[in-house]
């Protein structure tokens, strides 16, 4: 047998300016408390996380560069990955000639593979120019992402020997298929008094590129790369935040697509892709040099309907300050839904003068759940 090699690349592609749709954010400092973010985030990446926050700034800031955010989530709950390895590197030797005991490590990566569950990875990219103002706070943003699924079609174990053998491998075939989501938006918010209290709203009306990938291929070739979108669906929608501050405590709510979408791929999954409206309750304590927040996902996010992958959030995040020039972050996240394991997140900041802002975080759930992000930006 030949082996043509195993590699895993995810590429993003946009033609300007890629967790979930509604909730997934590549941005270093939410990611390391927990994916929170409705009650916390800053104004910078509020488009992201609630669009009411992009009016809750300090009096310095005059103008914010979010350029780039970055992101990465694995999952890979039976090993999947590592075993298709494993059998690719075997197979590559195989022969007429080949031991009985190499005849049996075979079938065996291949009855590993069998019912195993999707290989999920997800990685996305963000930007934002943001203008903070106590008339109308702006922002400009993008953020997109890729999500690859694969599956893996194990075929009848028919026999021991050598042309069985190669048989079942031949007829074993890896089935992918994605989704990849572009929006691009402009953020507005702005700071009220009602009753003495302080409120801001904000809404943030958007333009999104939704596509669908499949492929099909023998396990002997199988490359987990998106190219040649076979289904594109445009459209436009909103998103709406509020938040209460009170002293240093926050209570905010987002509904994030409050436009339902769909989109179906066409080959070979058929599988359909919904985006559903995601409404987030969050809670905060925030002062200048320690934040604490909640944030609850109030429904369900469906994603892929045939696949039973629904997910619903509870996360929880911490940050100690330390002078404006250095941030340590922790957070727990939780699935209500038992789609994903529960997953610690920490990571650091690092901010010199005020100006330079460096947040790197990670993610993990178990040794087949990890995740990575990390964003760049520039405060004036």
């Amino acid at each position: 047998m030949s082996k043509n090699g195993f590699s895993l690349g995810l590429a993003l592609a946009f033609t300007s300016l890629a967790s979930t749709a509604a909730s997934y954010a590549p941005d270093g400092r939410s990611n390391a408390m927990g994916n929170i973010g409705v009650a916390t985030a800053d104004y910078l990446v509020a488009p992201l996380y609630n669009p009411a926050l992009l009016a809750v700034f300090h009096k310095s800031d005059d103008i914010g560069i979010l350029l780039p955010a970055l992101g990465v989530n694995a999952k890979d709950a039976d090993s999947s990955l590592e075993t298709i390895t494993d059998l690719q590197d075997d197979a590559e030797n195989l022969n007429m000639g080949s031991s009985q005991s190499d005849l049996n490590k075979m079938n065996q990566y291949l009855d590993d593979l069998e019912g195993n569950k999707p290989v999920s990875i997800t990685a996305g990219v963000a930007f934002a120019v943001a203008i903070p103002s106590n008339n109308v706070s702006v922002s400009i943003y993008g953020r997109g992402y890729v999500e690859a699924i694969a599956n893996v079609g194990v075929a009848e174990n028919t026999g021991d020997n050598y042309i069985d053998v190669e048989a079942r491998y031949r007829n074993t075939n890896v089935i992918v298929t994605g989704f990849a989501y572009t929006e691009f938006g402009v953020a507005l918010a702005k700071k009220y008094t009602i009753y003495g209290e302080s409120f801001s709203f904000g809404v943030t009306p958007k333009y999104q590129i939704l596509q669908t990938y499949s492929d099909i291929s023998n396990v002997d070739d199988f490359d987990l790369e998106l190219e040649n979108a076979d289904t594109e669906v445009t459209a436009f929608n909103v998103d709406l935040g509020a938040v209460w501050i009170k002293n240093n405590y926050r209570v905010a709510l987002a509904v994030k697509d409050v436009l339902a979408q769909e989109i179906k791929s066409t080959t070979p999954g058929l599988y359909t892709y919904e985006m559903n409206p995601q409404a987030t309750l969050g809670l905060a304590y925030a002062e200048e040099y320690f934040t604490f927040g909640v944030d609850v996902d109030l429904t369900e996010q469906t994603r892929y309907v045939e696949l039973e992958d629904n997910t619903q959030f509870v996360r929880v995040g911490v940050e100690v300050n330390a002078w404006h020039w250095a941030q340590l972050r922790a957070g727990f996240e939780h699935d209500l839904q038992d789609t994903m394991e529960d997953s610690l997140t920490a990571g650091i900041g690092i901010s010199p003068f005020g100006t330079l802002n460096l947040d790197v975080a990670g993610s993990y759930g178990s040794d087949n759940q990890v995740g990575a992000s990390a964003s760049l930006s520039f405060t004036f």
